[in-house]
């Protein structure tokens, strides 16, 4: 009874904030609202596991969509900066576009602006044991199970962090810029990434509204490599249709620079996973994974050296290296060769191919995983028949 009580509650606590998001309701009502309810619920929820995690989470959106302005008030605002007022231009060019030419979801999402003044939205957390790449799992309602815990507060996030790392835990805390909410709400375009350029703003966008087209809970590698095949093509044809020679060759550089980043990363995580495998005692396993990590960061050096674009990554490397940092990069493209598979299989028709991975990610893990291979297979046979 009680947990039945607590998903009900916690239904409504997605519902309500979607349907503020929505409507008309002055921000001074919603906010009259938020606080009504949110007592209620903290009450009302206090048998309920994890709840300052889901208050945390509730506050966090509500201050989202408190923030968030229609864009063309922006736009049509004398007062507005023109910086802010240009950029938002180009974003609802972007929207146009991902709904006409990507038959990407048409609805209010990325038609609204928030300020946060802050500079990411959340911070996610991601754990995995000191000597093996299992990304620690965490399960929620409607989401299912995902591989990270975010926090509206970045306080909050390393609070829970050092909690883990006390545990034995590799971890890692990461700033996120945007984040989807597959379509419940209307998601603005935020502060933490209206700076971005072009290519990156149209990047995220696409990105973001491919998950509301297709998502499966509990499977992070199916769900991100899926938007970022979306990404990849939507950004593509942005430019095909909008930029110049220039702008399509630094799309180009920019992909395979990524393509060589992670395979590098990948090479070492290979290395670390034979080692993590292998018998030797937890003590000599330590000193080898530091020994890789040395290498991993020796290897990028060497590459820098040669290569300066690839100074974009320092950034990443200016980290303390660990098996969570190194288990996330290959999240978002694990599975890409494959979608980019099936995308080509359907001639590129972006509605065809929507249909068929909704039709695969019904299919039990297992099987979605050998479809996804075999589309590989068929791939690389069809280009060797090219050449």
């Amino acid at each position: 009874m009680g947990m039945m009580l607590c998903l009900v509650q916690r239904f409504f606590l997605l519902i309500l904030p979607h349907y503020f998001s929505r409507t008309s309701v002055t921000f001074r009502v919603t906010r009259t609202i938020k606080l009504v309810f949110v007592a209620g619920q903290a009450i009302g929820l206090s048998a309920c596991a994890n709840l300052p995690y889901y208050a945390q989470a509730i506050s966090g959106h509500f201050e989202v969509v408190h923030r968030a302005q229609p864009i063309h008030r922006i736009i049509a605002n004398p007062d507005a900066d023109p910086q802010l007022k240009q950029s938002l231009k180009k974003i609802v060019h972007m929207r146009e576009f991902a709904s006409r030419e990507l038959k990407l979801p048409d609805n209010l999402s990325y038609t609204s602006y928030a300020d946060l003044e802050r500079p990411y939205v959340v911070w996610n957390v991601f754990a995995s044991p000191e000597l093996s790449f299992k990304l620690k799992k965490w399960c929620f309602i409607e989401v299912g199970c995902v591989n990270y815990r975010g926090f509206f507060s970045q306080a909050s996030a390393e609070r829970y962090a050092e909690e883990l790392r006390n545990e034995g835990y590799d971890v890692h805390v990461g700033g996120i810029r945007a984040y989807s909410t597959l379509g419940w709400f209307s998601d603005p375009v935020l502060n933490t990434f209206i700076g971005y350029s072009e290519m990156n703003l149209a990047r995220l966008i696409f990105h973001e509204l491919a998950h509301q087209v297709v998502y499966v809970p509990g499977d992070s590698v199916f769900n991100e490599s899926f938007a970022t095949a979306v990404e990849h093509e939507g950004v593509r044809r942005w430019f095909e249709s909008t930029g110049t020679a220039f702008e399509q060759a630094a799309l180009s550089a920019r992909q395979e620079r990524e393509t060589v980043f992670v395979e590098m990363v990948l090479r070492h995580r290979q290395r670390l996973r034979e080692l993590f495998q292998s018998d030797l005692s937890d003590a000599e396993k330590r000193v080898r994974k530091a020994r890789i990590f040395d290498g991993l960061r020796s290897e990028f050096l060497q590459l820098k050296a040669e290569r300066s674009e690839f100074g974009v990554y320092d950034q990443w490397f200016a980290q303390n290296l660990n098996n969570a940092i190194v288990a996330t990069v290959s999240i978002y493209t694990q599975l890409l060769p494959a979608f980019q598979a099936i995308l080509q299989q359907h001639d590129k028709d972006m509605g065809q191919f929507f249909a068929a991975v909704t039709k695969l990610s019904k299919l039990p893990k297992n099987e979605r995983n050998l479809v996804l291979q075999k589309a590989i297979e068929s791939d690389q046979k069809l280009r060797m028949a090219e050449q």
